[in-house]
């Protein structure tokens, strides 16, 4: 018994195209139009307070005409950095476990589940686990403790975008290579890092990217200050926290540093992004 095909109206199926295409391309669209706004807006509200000031003085009461950030500045960019020492390499170690070791086992899609529920998880409940174990033990609010809440949103993120892109690289590569008599750990980090390392940047920029703009883990971790960081064991001043604070006060010069703490740290994230872009992009030949 032979089965006919029913002929199917070629213009529903050409409407249909256009209308997805339509579709998608209107959200597009949309998504630009807000980022443009986004980015207008705080450039113009935030140029102002960009001078010399703003990076070389401490923070000031309201009405001072030398005022600046220096010290949130600083300190955000200690914290960011031992956030990145301490979760980059666990999140890719992590992912590399899961990718070459135990691919395929239970042990890892458990650990896979832990992953994603972590990445699931709202900053404000990691600054309060922080809180527990670093802050309460040692009596006082502290940039270290600031860092390791950073460090800890950003390992999921690095860790299952590893996972991800070793999982791409084909098969075939490591297999010629372990043909050649190539121990498996010189091909996992010889070979298969390598192959993978585009994607591998791109997870770590985005981890960098979503722990900048975190205020809730700080302030129950790293809490705020005035003065210019001496000890990463004492409350550190940071950009978000300032910006909480000064874009909730009544006061018009504060909630203008504000602005320009909101600029700078979008002109970093942006900058990071097009700076590893370009200089990890893949050529093709």
């Amino acid at each position: 018994m032979t089965t006919t095909l029913l002929p199917r109206n070629p213009i529903g199926r050409k409407i249909l195209d256009k209308s997805v295409k339509g579709l998608s391309v209107a959200a597009s669209l949309l998504g630009i139009f807000f980022l443009g706004w986004i980015l207008m807006e705080v450039t113009n509200r935030g140029i102002a307070a960009i001078n010399w000031d703003f990076f070389t003085e401490l923070p000031a009461p309201p009405g001072e005409e030398t005022v600046g950030l220096s010290s949130a500045i600083v300190g955000t960019l200690l914290m960011t950095v031992i956030a990145v020492v301490v979760g980059v390499p666990v999140g890719i170690l992590s992912g590399v476990f899961l990718s070459e070791v135990a691919r395929g086992t239970r042990l890892a899609n458990a650990i896979r589940f832990c992953i994603n529920v972590l990445m699931g998880v709202p900053s404000i409940i990691i600054g309060l686990f922080v809180y527990t174990i670093l802050v309460l033990p040692l009596g006082q609010f502290s940039g270290f403790a600031g860092a390791i809440s950073l460090a800890v949103i950003m390992l999921p993120v690095v860790a299952r975008t590893t996972d991800d892109m070793l999982v791409l690289v084909p098969n075939a590569l490591r297999e010629s290579a372990l043909a050649l008599g190539t121990p498996k750990w010189r091909v996992t980090f010889d070979i298969v890092l390598r192959a993978a390392k585009t994607g591998m940047t791109t997870g770590v920029l985005l981890a960098i990217a979503r722990v900048s703009g975190e205020t809730a883990p700080l302030l129950f971790t790293s809490l705020n200050s005035v003065y210019m960081p001496e000890s990463l064991m004492e409350p550190t001043s940071n950009l978000t926290v300032t910006i909480f604070n000064y874009a909730m006060s009544p006061y018009a010069d504060w909630q203008q540093m504000a602005w320009g703490a909101s600029l700078l740290i979008m002109i970093s994230v942006l900058s990071v992004t097009i700076f590893a872009r370009a200089a990890f992009k893949e050529r093709t030949r």
